[in-house]
């Protein structure tokens, strides 16, 4: 059975995008990419809204890849390997490697979770909601800049209400702390 994580680079103030929409976080530098890269190789999935696979289609493009670092190039290569599941009532396509749902979220991840064994790395705060509210994520990695945004997009949306247990924390290049939960009320 799969394990959905819901995995975000976030403000101390909680926020992964600033006011005006702009991520407005450190770009991670070689060592932290490479937790990153890691993390990508190990998992089976990659959810995604609309908004968040828009952001992430960067990582498609082999163009994308002249003036890279080999980090990023490494990043790229794992990003295009992982099988990605996009959910949006919008988009009519997705890229290669890539699955359109613009159907029921919930349904389609209770079957993925069911179909699925090791890693499912969920992003976007909007679908980590409405999976939330069913209770589909298994564990939550906020990914601490040492930075405040002072509004934004916030990590966990509006009017949730959510009790955690801690997994454990991480200190991780440029500053970054990893802070990691699962749901209170998830057998061990």
């Amino acid at each position: 059975m799969a394990k959905i994580v819901y995995s975000m680079l976030t403000s101390l103030d909680g926020y992964i995008a600033g006011p005006d929409g702009d991520i407005g976080l450190p770009v991670p530098e070689t060592e932290l990419h490479q937790h990153f890269n890691d993390m990508m190789r190990q998992a089976s999935a990659v959810l995604a809204g609309r908004r968040m696979y828009e952001t992430m289609r960067f990582w498609d493009s082999p163009d994308r890849e002249t003036g890279a670092t080999e980090v990023e190039r490494d990043f790229a290569d794992a990003w295009r390997d992982t099988p990605k599941i996009v959910f949006s009532t919008t988009l009519r396509q997705v890229g290669s490697n890539a699955r359109l749902v613009n159907g029921d979220a919930e349904t389609a991840v209770r079957s993925l979770k069911t179909k699925t064994d090791g890693l499912v790395i969920l992003g976007g705060a909007d679908l980590a909601a409405d999976l939330t509210r069913v209770g589909l994520i298994d564990e939550y990695r906020l990914y601490m800049h040492p930075v405040v945004l002072g509004g934004g997009k916030p990590y966990f949306q509006s009017g949730l209400s959510l009790a955690l247990k801690p997994l454990g924390t991480e200190s991780l290049p440029q500053g970054v702390t990893l802070l990691r939960y699962a749901p209170a009320n998830q057998a061990a």
